[in-house]
Order: C-alpha cells, then sequence, then structure tokens
C-alpha cells in the first residue's frame, strides 16, 4: 500500500506576495554563456545583431525577470569601460578569474539590448576586488543618469540616448572566498560596500543594493562573515546574497534529494544573522535575501580545472558544460520550493546560469538550441509560481539517508494567484522506492477544478538530454482526483508534480 501525505491549505495562511525575480537567472563572460551562447553571428538563428533568435526564444519561455551580469567571479577584475563604444576602440583582456580571453565583443551597451530583446532586466555587478567606489560610480552614471555629465554624455556619445535604468546593483561577488581577485575580510570588505552602496544611492535613489554573503554554506567563515559585513554594511544595502551548488558525487540519489533540508538551514541561519544585526543596530529596516547563485554543479569539475590549468587564454572555450540528468532537475525542483517556502524574505533568486554555462539551455556551435533536464523544473514553477505562497500544514512519512535523518518524503508549496483565480501545488517525491498518494484538502476554495497535472516521472536517475532529443520532459496526466473539497493524486517515487486547479474551469 502506498504511503499517504495529507496537506492542509488554507488562502488566508499567506507567508508572502512572491517577488517575481526569484525567477531570475544569470549570464557571466564565461566559457559559452556570451560568445556562442547568446550571441553568435553568423549563425542560422543569429539576428540582426548577432544574437541568437533561438536561445532568446528559450529565455522568453522560461519568463526569467531579471539576468545578474557579468559576474561572477569574472567581475572581479572586470574594466567595465573596455566594454562600451566602438567596437574596434575596445580592448581584449585577460581574465583571470577563468584564465580566457575576453574580447569585448559584447558589453555593456550590447546586452541592454539583448536584455530587452528577452523580455528581462539586469541585475547589474560592480568590481570591488581589484576596483571600488569611484569606479562604481562612474558605471551608474553611465547606465542610468540623463545628466549633462561626462559619463552620461559618454553613452549618449555611444549611441544609446535614454538611460539603460537598472535598479538592481550587487556589490562585488564572493568577496569572502580567497578564489576571488580582491579577496577581503569582512571588515574591509564590509567597509568597502557600505561606502559604494551609500555613495551610489547618493547619485540614484531609486538603486538597490546587494552585499555579498558567504560563497556557500560550507565556508569557515559562514555566520561571522554576515554578521561582520552587515554591521557596517546594514544602513546601506538591501539585501545580502547567498550562492550554492549541489552535487551527487556519492551516487546517492536519495541522500542528493535530502540536500534542500540543508538548505533549509542555510536560508534559516542567514535569516538570523541579519535579524541580529537589525537588533544589535535597533534598526527597524530588514534586510532580505538575494540567493543569485544556485544550481546543481559537479559534472564538469575535474574536466575544466584541467583545462584552464593546461590550455589558459583561449577564447570563449567550452568550461562548465554540465550535462544534467534527471536526478539533478529533481533536485532544482526542490531548491525552487524551498525559496517560495521562504519568499518572505527570499526576494531575488538568480539560476546559475542561463546558457551552456551549467545552464538550462545549450546550444550547438553549428546546430540548435536545446533543452536540459533542469528547463523543466524552472519552467513550470515559473510559469505557474506568480502569486501569492501559502502556509500549508502537511503530515506524513519520512525516511532516513546516509547522511539524513527524518526526510519527508514529500517536499511542497502552494501558490495562489488570485486575479487568474488559480492554485498551483507544487509537490516533490523524494522517496525513491515508493509512490506515495498526496491528499491535499482545499475546501476553502469552492468551485475549482483541477486544470494540469504536469509530472516529471522516471526510474533512470542518469538520464539526460541532447540536441537529439529528450529523454527528460513533463508528462501530463489525468488521474488526479478532486472530491468534496480534498485532491488526492499519486505521486511516483522521484517525481516533481505540478498540480494546477482554477475557479469556473473544466
Amino acid at each position: 500500500m502506498a504511503e499517504i501525505t495529507k496537506m492542509v491549505v488554507d488562502k488566508d495562511y499567506v507567508i508572502s506576495k512572491i517577488d517575481d525575480r526569484i525567477y531570475g537567472s544569470f549570464i557571466e563572460h564565461l566559457g559559452r554563456a556570451v560568445y556562442n551562447g547568446i550571441y553568435q553571428p553568423g549563425h542560422p538563428a543569429a539576428d540582426e545583431m548577432g544574437f541568437r533568435k533561438d536561445v532568446i526564444e528559450l529565455v522568453k519561455e522560461l519568463n526569467v525577470p531579471i539576468v545578474r551580469y557579468p559576474g561572477g567571479n569574472f567581475v572581479s577584475n572586470f574594466r567595465w569601460e573596455d566594454s562600451v563604444g566602438p567596437r574596434e576602440d575596445r580592448r581584449t583582456r585577460l581574465d583571470l578569474a577563468w584564465r580566457t580571453l575576453e574580447p569585448n565583443e559584447i558589453g555593456i551597451n550590447e546586452f541592454t539590448k539583448w536584455a530587452k530583446k528577452a523580455d528581462t532586466d539586469i541585475m547589474m555587478a560592480v568590481n570591488l576586488g581589484t576596483r571600488g567606489t569611484a569606479d562604481a560610480l562612474n558605471l551608474l552614471e553611465y547606465c542610468n543618469l540623463d545628466t549633462p555629465s561626462y559619463y552620461a554624455d559618454l553613452r549618449r556619445k555611444h549611441g544609446d540616448k535614454d538611460p539603460y535604468n537598472i535598479k538592481l546593483w550587487c556589490m562585488g561577488n564572493e568577496m569572502d572566498g580567497p578564489w576571488q581577485m580582491g579577496h577581503k575580510t569582512a571588515t574591509e570588505y564590509g567597509r568597502l560596500a557600505a561606502e559604494t552602496a551609500k555613495a551610489m544611492k547618493a547619485m540614484d535613489r531609486s538603486i538597490e543594493t546587494v552585499v555579498c554573503g558567504s560563497s556557500f554554506v560550507g565556508m569557515p567563515t559562514f555566520g561571522s562573515w554576515e554578521a561582520g559585513v552587515l554591521d557596517e554594511a546594514y544602513d546601506y544595502v538591501d539585501y545580502v546574497s547567498l550562492h550554492q551548488y549541489w552535487g551527487n558525487q556519492k551516487n546517492d540519489t536519495a541522500d542528493f534529494f535530502a540536500v534542500t533540508d540543508d538548505l533549509e538551514f542555510f536560508l534559516r541561519s542567514v535569516i538570523a544573522a541579519c535579524d541580529f544585526v537589525k537588533g544589535k543596530k535597533h534598526s527597524n529596516k530588514t534586510i532580505n535575501l538575494s540567493f543569485d547563485e544556485w544550481n546543481v554543479w559537479y559534472h564538469s569539475n575535474d574536466q575544466d580545472n584541467a583545462d584552464m590549468e593546461n590550455m589558459p587564454w583561449r577564447l570563449h572555450p567550452h568550461l562548465l558544460e554540465d550535462h544534467y540528468t534527471y536526478e539533478d532537475a529533481i533536485v532544482d525542483g526542490l531548491a525552487l520550493i524551498k525559496f517560495i517556502q521562504h519568499s518572505d524574505r527570499v526576494k531575488v533568486a538568480c539560476l546559475a546560469q542561463l546558457v551552456n554555462v551549467i545552464a538550462p539551455i545549450m546550444t550547438e556551435d553549428d546546430g540548435p538550441a536545446w533543452k536540459q533536464t533542469i528547463f523543466y523544473p524552472f519552467y513550470l514553477v515559473s510559469k505557474y509560481g506568480r502569486g501569492y505562497a501559502l502556509q500549508p500544514v502537511i503530515k506524513g512519512g519520512d525516511h532516513a539517508t546516509s547522511t539524513h535523518d527524518h526526510v519527508s518524503d514529500i517536499e511542497a508549496v502552494p501558490v495562489y494567484d488570485p486575479e487568474k483565480e488559480r492554485i498551483a501545488i507544487f509537490a516533490v517525491n523524494r522517496n525513491v522506492d515508493e509512490n506515495v498518494t498526496f491528499e491535499v484538502d482545499l475546501r476553502g476554495f469552492e468551485g475549482f477544478k483541477v486544470t494540469e497535472f504536469s509530472a516529471l516521472e522516471g526510474t533512470d536517475m542518469k538520464a539526460v538530454n541532447s540536441a537529439a532529443g529528450e529523454n527528460v520532459k513533463p508528462v501530463h496526466r489525468s488521474d488526479a482526483k478532486l472530491d468534496n473539497g480534498v485532491l488526492s493524486a499519486v505521486l511516483k517515487p522521484a517525481s516533481f508534480n505540478v498540480l494546477v486547479l482554477e475557479k469556473g474551469r473544466d
């Protein structure tokens, strides 16, 4: 007999309105993300600017509201002036982060135009590694101001009369990491970030700023870093960043599916650090979270390290091109559920990255763009996860894994959109062996009907997609039952599920 998990949902039990930016992504000048990713002049799918239209259409399908740019580790040695103006005047630079050549054919001028074509906004990062406050102010003036001043005039001289009006700015990247160009202590970085954010907001009061949190939960300075940085910068920033990548190096699928229990700890710990500083400062201001790098990333690590060591200073080499499996897609779906569960504090999240580099979208240099396995959970949650996150009451079975105790069989969250009169329930069966009967009490949603039941289901945890075809994609089921306000569906082992109900629809 299948295990049973019961969930009660009420539209009045609201966690938060979900910020659409939780479905953001990331494009760094790294590998083939930009060159032969979003940009490939001469390709049959290229438009008049050299941007691949097939990639743009897939980005639009994901409905990505914001894209972090231009890094990442890349930004900590980035000279933004090299990426603007006439291309013939731009300098090719060494990118120390990934040991490649950066030709600067695509820069801020072009990327703002790509963003418009892709119906997305930009989350801009400034270099606080090898540069500082003055350069950040110059970049902000160039991007956002319409004043009769040098850098605003320079943008107009470069052909862009109207400001780019970029609203969200990252104060550097992973400055706690010894691998970062310009790595700093928490106090050093906190002071620089505070003064930079303060000066930038004096120039443009409409912007929001993100201060660097820990590069990942396992950093030895995790917790003390957040507290130390915010002790300096709390009054001048709006968000603290979180970064985390997951991998199944042990080939233990059940334990891999439990990594979002660790993510729960990470989120709660950073929230606690933010609120500790808030209390310490007697502040009325709340710092929220920007989880602006997250994904599965481990498949390509060894090859990437060897290539960067033995074949440095190449143009757009194949780097960080993980080919994602079925189980990777389930983990990404779990992460999205966790962000929604914490949408009262997680206001921005960026799947890292968007094209070719640890990405849901891949391109063939001489062929099509195609969807990796992880494309689909992101697509489904982005499509139906707009509105209000609801706080459910869940009771069901659990199981132990090799390193986790009491892992709930079902991880789930409902999202209610009152304008569309629609409720979507996202649920993952983390039990890799057994079906689970999922019963949802929806008696507060009278008149609603099941309009979609989509699922990622599979028995081959290592199945991948390719340009030749898709082994992993959603199936559409019609066997969910709604009886007297109780929804019932059998969720297959190791599956990601989306159940959608709408009022007055058959």
